[in-house]
């Protein structure tokens, strides 16, 4: 099976060049099944549940996300009524939602993760024992698990990815919106990368409007973030698991900036 994995979509611009990139790959690539980091999808910083369901419908199957999951009070609700929308599994128990799901995908049955890191971020729960619990939980219900891993901090996403080295076909970190390339299969057969990057302007600070950006940086006031105009970079992997064995057999990282508008 091949997995694309997709990283942060920073509101309308990153999600209509996602949609265009994720028809190509399936058409192009053979890509089975889309996983996209979702959280910064509406208006930059959130996600609400009429642009979940425009991810869904265009092709995504199930959309992860992480710290900004809540910004949007009517997510609340629609976690708890939906199947393929994630937020991370660490969260304390009782807040809204899943933090994994499994989805029949080609004949098999793939699971889905979604872990949130505590380095520089707030202090929920610990990803690396929760992590290990739902995979645990998982179990044989699902033939692929791969993991989205939303983490600051580059330490901490490479420490899960080797914790979890052989329990899933892929542990992906997002959350910082710039690509890293160290993509590689770890010694027990997890695909690992420890960001995929973003789907959003370019020339822009992480997807925003640099001019909204920089007064918070030189001045140290509170400012208003915008999403960025001009060219649209998408990033992610695609990831090429073997479900006999729910190990990797290889992992291709993709980046690709786009000058036009998607038809």
């Amino acid at each position: 099976m091949k997995v694309a994995m997709f990283g942060d979509v920073i509101g309308r611009p990153g999600r209509a060049r996602a949609l265009s990139v994720i028809a190509q790959l399936r058409a192009d690539e053979a890509v089975d099944f889309v996983v996209v980091n979702g959280e910064n999808a509406a208006g930059g910083m959130g996600l609400t549940p009429e642009v979940a369901r425009e991810m869904l419908d265009g092709g995504v199957d199930v959309i992860t996300t992480g710290n900004h999951v809540w910004n949007k009070r009517e997510m609340a609700d629609y976690l708890d009524k939906a199947d393929r929308v994630l937020r991370p599994a660490n969260y304390p128990s009782g807040v809204p939602g899943r933090g994994w799901t499994v989805v029949s995908c080609a004949g098999l049955r793939l699971a889905v993760l979604n872990l949130q890191g505590r380095v520089f971020m707030q202090p929920i729960d610990c990803p690396f024992a929760r992590g290990r619990q739902a995979v645990d939980e998982i179990g044989s219900s699902a033939d692929i698990v791969v993991v989205d891993f939303h983490a600051e901090a580059t330490s901490e996403k490479q420490a899960l990815g080797l914790y979890l080295d052989g329990r899933a076909a892929a542990v992906v970190g997002t959350h910082t919106h710039v690509q890293t390339a160290d993509e590689r299969v770890l010694p027990g057969g997890t695909a690992f990368v420890t960001d995929l990057g973003m789907c959003g302007p370019v020339n822009s600070v992480i997807g925003m409007d640099a001019n909204t950006v920089i007064p918070r940086f030189v001045t140290a006031l509170p400012s208003r973030f915008a999403v960025a105009k001009g060219p649209v970079v998408v990033s992610g992997a695609i990831i090429e698991a073997d479900h006999s064995t729910g190990r990797a057999r290889g992992i291709d990282r993709f980046i690709e900036v786009f000058h036009d508008s998607p038809r």
